[in-house]
Order: C-alpha cells, then sequence, then structure tokens
C-alpha cells in the first residue's frame, strides 16, 4: 500500500514539475524569444515595457487558459467514461461541441455579437451547449431513472441534428461570417477578456475539488451498475449529478475556447496506461495532464508557422489522432500475443 501511494506521489511531481516547464517555455518563446531568468525579471519589476506587455497580456493568459481548458477537457473526459464504463466516450459525443458550435453560429449569422458585444459569442456558446445537455438529459432520464446507453445513443444524434443545423447556417451566411464561424470551430486560447478566463480557471479548480466526492462511487462503477448497488451506491444519482458536472465543464471550455478535440480522449486513457485505474489517482493526473497537453499544443499552434497561427484544435486533433492510433496498434498486438 505505501509502495501504490509513494508511486503516485512521483508520478504527480512529475507532472507538476511538467506543467511549471510548460508555462516556463510557453511564456517564453514567441515571435520575441526570452531568456528563463527574464520571465522572472520582467514579471517582478511591472513595468511598462514591451516585453512586460507581451508576457503578462498576450502570453500569460493564454498559458492560463490553456491550463484551465486542458484540465477541464481531460476531467470531463475521465468522468464520462467512468459513466458509461467506455474508453471511447469524450465530452464531445453526447453533442455539446454541436450545441456550443451552433449557438456561436447563430449569434455570428444574424449580427449579435456586433449589435450586443463580442461576449455574447462565449455567452451563446453556452447557451447552446447547456440546451443540448438539457435536451440529452431529458430524453434519457423519461422513466425516472437515467438510462446509460439511451443517452449515449440521444447525445451522438442530436450531435448530428446540431452539426447539421450549424451547417445550415453556415450555407446561408455571408463569406464574412463564414471565416469567423470555421476559425471559431477550429479552437483558439487567444481569448483577450480576462474576465472569462478567470471563471474558466475558477470553475476547472471547484471541479477538481468536486469530483473528488464521486472517488469511491466511480471506482464501484468500474465493477458494473449493478454490483455498485450492492456497494450502497445511489447509481442514479451518482450518474445525474457526474453527467451534469462534466457536461456544464465541457460546455464552458467550449464556449470559451471552441472546438478543442482529442483532450477529453487521449489524456484520460494515457493516465490509465501510465497511473492505473484508481481514480484517486486518476482525477487529478488527467487534469495536470490535459493542462500540459494544451499548453505545449499552443505552443506549437503559435510557433509553427510564425508569425501566423495555426487553430490550437488542429494540433490536438494531428497529435492525439496519431497517438490514439499508436496506442491501439500497440494494444492490438499485445492482445494477438497473449491470444496466441
Amino acid at each position: 500500500m505505501q509502495k501504490k501511494y509513494l508511486q503516485w506521489i512521483v508520478y504527480l511531481s512529475g507532472l507538476m514539475v511538467l506543467l511549471v516547464a510548460s508555462v516556463i517555455l510557453s511564456l517564453s518563446v514567441g515571435e520575441m524569444n526570452l531568456g528563463f531568468m527574464d520571465i522572472f525579471k520582467i514579471l517582478r519589476e511591472g513595468n511598462t515595457s514591451m516585453e512586460y506587455t507581451i508576457v503578462s497580456q498576450i502570453r500569460l493568459p493564454r498559458v492560463l487558459l490553456g491550463i484551465a481548458v486542458g484540465g477541464s477537457l481531460s476531467l470531463s473526459g475521465i468522468l464520462l467514461q467512468g459513466v458509461y464504463r467506455n474508453p471511447l466516450v469524450e465530452p464531445y459525443t453526447l453533442g455539446i461541441s454541436g450545441g456550443a458550435s451552433l449557438g456561436v453560429a447563430f449569434a455570428i449569422v444574424f449580427g449579435l455579437h456586433q449589435l450586443i458585444g463580442s461576449f455574447i459569442l462565449p455567452a451563446s456558446g453556452f447557451i447552446g451547449a447547456f440546451l443540448i445537455i438539457f435536451v440529452v438529459y431529458t430524453i434519457s432520464s423519461r422513466t425516472g431513472r437515467i438510462n446509460i446507453q439511451s443517452m449515449l445513443l440521444t447525445g451522438v444524434m442530436v450531435s448530428f441534428i446540431s452539426s447539421s443545423s450549424m451547417m445550415l447556417l453556415m450555407a446561408i451566411t455571408s463569406s464574412e461570417n463564414l471565416h469567423g464561424i470555421i476559425f471559431w470551430i477550429m479552437g483558439s486560447l487567444d481569448e483577450p477578456d480576462m474576465s472569462l478566463i478567470y471563471i474558466t480557471m475558477v470553475m476547472a479548480i471547484a471541479s477538481l475539488v468536486a469530483s473528488y466526492f464521486f472517488v469511491q462511487p466511480l471506482n464501484a462503477l468500474r465493477l458494473g451498475e449493478e454490483k455498485a448497488k450492492h456497494l450502497g451506491i445511489n447509481t442514479d444519482t451518482t450518474i445525474k449529478l457526474l453527467f451534469l458536472l462534466a457536461s456544464l465543464l465541457a460546455g464552458v471550455c467550449v464556449a470559451v475556447a471552441g472546438v478543442i478535440g482529442f483532450v477529453g480522449l487521449i489524456i484520460p486513457h494515457l493516465m490509465r496506461l501510465l497511473v492505473g485505474s484508481d481514480y484517486r489517482i486518476l482525477l487529478v493526473s488527467s487534469f495536470l495532464s490535459g493542462s500540459i497537453f494544451l499548453v505545449l499544443s499552443d505552443i506549437i499552434a503559435r510557433t509553427i508557422i510564425s508569425p501566423n497561427e495555426l487553430p490550437i484544435g488542429v494540433i490536438t486533433g494531428i497529435v492525439g489522432g496519431i497517438v490514439f492510433l499508436i496506442m491501439m496498434s500497440r494494444s492490438t498486438v499485445r492482445s494477438l500475443k497473449t491470444n496466441g
């Protein structure tokens, strides 16, 4: 037992070191490269130099948002995979991204961002995501208890409907609006409103803390819903609360940063291979790893074709897809060797 706890401490310490290193690297590299010690000097002095403006107003907000969104998407993924007992479920499977995208597309097409202000875009994204969550939850709980498989299928179908509706809006709008919709869909950490960044960060940390109240039910659900009931777990209430927590968390992330795929799918997979399936370590390790992955992806997105910037969803999709294929091929080889 002590050996297991010691391994957990080592894993978490390593992830914290990697996160700090990723943050420092993100603050250092860009069109203007800064030295390691220069970062601390610039932030400590707090002057009005161009270097201070770049670090404090451009790079630091992206880092904070990357930590919050990456950790939140990964945490949402691991919670939903625990609820559904399906490693292929991710936050966007239930139509959350489709609903948020539809909400933003609606706001752009009808010019709400010009009439009300740019804040309406994340607000519209969250409203769209929340409506999808409400629809999926309502349809799946008509009998008084949630049917997990029905919820999954409902989410997939609602996602198709949302995506098709968004395509309809894109087909009838102007090329200028079309460009704005497409750029938002591909994801970005370039959010100028610090209040939105702080809200996302606070919600991410609060959700991580809240998820630890469900560690015992999540570990019990690994045995199956019926066995979890025999262990004294109120599975219906647990599934409802976890579904709402994970969905709202993903909804906030999509509303603020756009659609950033594969984080909620690939990171939980990697963490299970590294630290095991015990949710006491899996939740926080997934959160930290998701933050590291997104911060590093943002570095690549804004430097690989500098001075231009790639949408971060492109980087996470390519890297995540390649890593997932490698993991699947190795798993297949191991399975064949075991059966052979």
